[in-house]
């Protein structure tokens, strides 16, 4: 049995004496003994301390709008993201330490999607994190018809830490990396190049400041930080804005390994767990079932793992698999099949994503199709195929090449790329600002514009795409383009009218 991933956090008591930060840990600790990693909620700070760079960028005016924004306006709904927040936030910041990345990049989660796993954009981008399909593949996620990881909290977390750190040390710049997972690596690196001139005697984390006062960004990319920067002052001095922050439990839990195939209504029925809280801690599994192909760690309350565990085992594979297996002994319509088994054509479709048809859509005789069992339909999400997405509504790679643009795919090169193009490879990488060869799939890079280049359109892109915005931004109104000059550490951002996501 797993031990729970993170800690209960401490928080104050509203009625007791003021408590120091050391009372609070030594007092955790005699609880909980020493194993424990103790999380001490913030608000037991006199002062909040940060570990990216808020103060030096607090009176920006454009923070300063989100500021007003989150804690006015936008008050109730940027509070009840905090509150779904709570859940989550001990485990981000736990991931974080453990990468040495800066804790207060959980706020991105918040921008993001408001801490909600189930978040889903028109674009396509689903989980906390809002990945795209391709990219979640890229840094270690499962995306398919079984198994979609990009929804699971803890796995999408991790996820977003190996991208950013990515981001990071290509850039050497924290908001840099930022602006990047919003709008794209190549944009930023393209910016950097063409605005050498104008950027220069920036340094730090003032390079976004200045890039971002350039025509260049897209207006979301712009705002990007200024929105983490704000949500990070808002997040840690709630009382001073005026929100309520409702706790939630830790996001914690068990695990238990389970052969391929296993039905979650199984492991609800050994462990006497509800159908509630394991579906609410395996977002990921698509279909109610472990995947057909693979053993996984399913995820359980805390405390339940041994005894389902142990139950399980007494089981065999037959008994707790989700579903069971009929031939097609002659070419009939999937509809019919359907009928014959007592499911419904979606259902059958659910369990059985690559059956093969004739040309008049005929099942192929001599096949066999799994059959869900009634019980495991219970746990079955009617989600779609997670890799059908599109990039930004637009009608698919040939037009993105006619315009100059090409969306690098699994398994491409840049010398590739570059010959694909009638361009050096040196040649692209000084178009796109690069130092290095090294790409990403979805990544865009500007090219030469062709109208004999045929890429046939792919369903995966980049990690993000047009249109694509948090449930928190939703509410979000343009601040006013302001025309002062701004200085070192307070940057104007200027306010274009497109927007993109990476």
């Amino acid at each position: 049995m797993h031990a729970p991933v993170v800690a209960p956090v401490i928080p104050p008591v509203a009625d007791a004496d003021p408590a120091t930060r050391e009372e609070v840990v030594s007092t955790a600790l005699a609880v909980f003994g020493d194993s424990t990693a103790i999380a001490v909620a913030d608000s037991l700070n006199e002062t909040p301390v940060w570990d990216i760079d808020v103060r030096a960028y607090e009176t920006h005016d454009r923070v300063e709008h989100y500021v007003d924004l989150f804690s006015a306006k936008a008050k109730e709904r940027f509070a009840s993201r905090l509150s779904r927040g709570t859940r989550y936030e001990p485990m981000i910041r736990a991931k974080l330490r453990a990468s040495g990345m800066p804790e207060d990049l959980t706020y991105l989660a918040l921008i993001e999607s408001g801490y909600d796993p189930h978040a889903y954009s028109r674009a396509a981008a689903v989980g906390m994190w809002q990945f795209m399909s391709s990219t979640a593949r890229d840094v270690g996620m499962r995306v398919d018809w079984w198994m979609d990881e990009r929804r699971d909290p803890a796995r999408s977390t991790d996820g977003a830490i190996r991208f950013l750190g990515f981001l990071q040390r290509q850039f050497g710049s924290l908001y840099l990396a930022a602006a990047a997972y919003n709008g794209g690596p190549g944009r930023v690196s393209r910016g950097l190049t063409r605005f050498a001139d104008e950027l220069e005697g920036a340094e730090g984390e003032d390079r976004f400041f200045a890039l971002a006062e350039q025509d260049y960004l897209r207006a979301e990319t712009k705002n990007y930080v200024p929105q983490l920067i704000a949500a990070a002052l808002v997040a840690k001095m709630p009382a001073r804005y005026g929100l309520r922050i409702d706790s939630l439990p830790a996001y914690t839990y068990d695990s238990v390994q389970v052969v391929p195939g296993t039905s979650l209504f199984a492991v609800a029925a050994a462990g006497s767990i509800t159908s509630t809280e394991l579906r609410d801690l395996n977002p990921a599994l698509l279909r109610g079932m472990a995947p057909p192909d693979a053993s996984i760690w399913v995820r359980v309350p805390v405390g339940s793992g041994e005894r389902t565990r142990s139950a399980l085992d007494t089981l065999g594979a037959k008994q707790v698999r989700g579903y069971r297996t009929a031939k097609v002994s002659e070419s009939v319509t999937p509809t019919t099949f359907a009928k014959t088994h007592g499911v419904s054509l979606k259902q059958l479709r659910w369990f059985n994503p690559s059956w093969k048809t004739t040309r008049k859509g005929r099942l192929v005789a001599g096949q066999s199709l799994r059959i869900p069992q009634e019980l495991a339909l219970a746990y079955a999400r009617d989600i779609p195929d997670p890799s059908l997405e599109k990039f930004g509504g637009t009608a698919g790679s040939s037009s993105l090449s006619a315009r100059g643009v090409h969306v690098v795919r699994r398994g491409e090169t840049l010398g590739g790329i570059a010959r694909r193009y009638g361009m050096t490879e040196k040649s692209l990488k000084a178009l796109n600002g690069m130092r290095g060869s090294r790409i990403l799939a979805g990544q865009t890079l500007q090219v030469k514009k062709s109208t004999t280049a045929s890429v046939k359109p792919k369903s995966v892109t980049k990690g993000k795409a047009t249109s694509r915005k948090s449930s928190v931004k939703k509410s979000v109104k343009k601040p006013p383009v302001t025309k002062k000059k701004a200085t070192s550490k307070s940057k104007q951002v200027a306010s274009p009218k497109s927007k993109q996501r990476k």
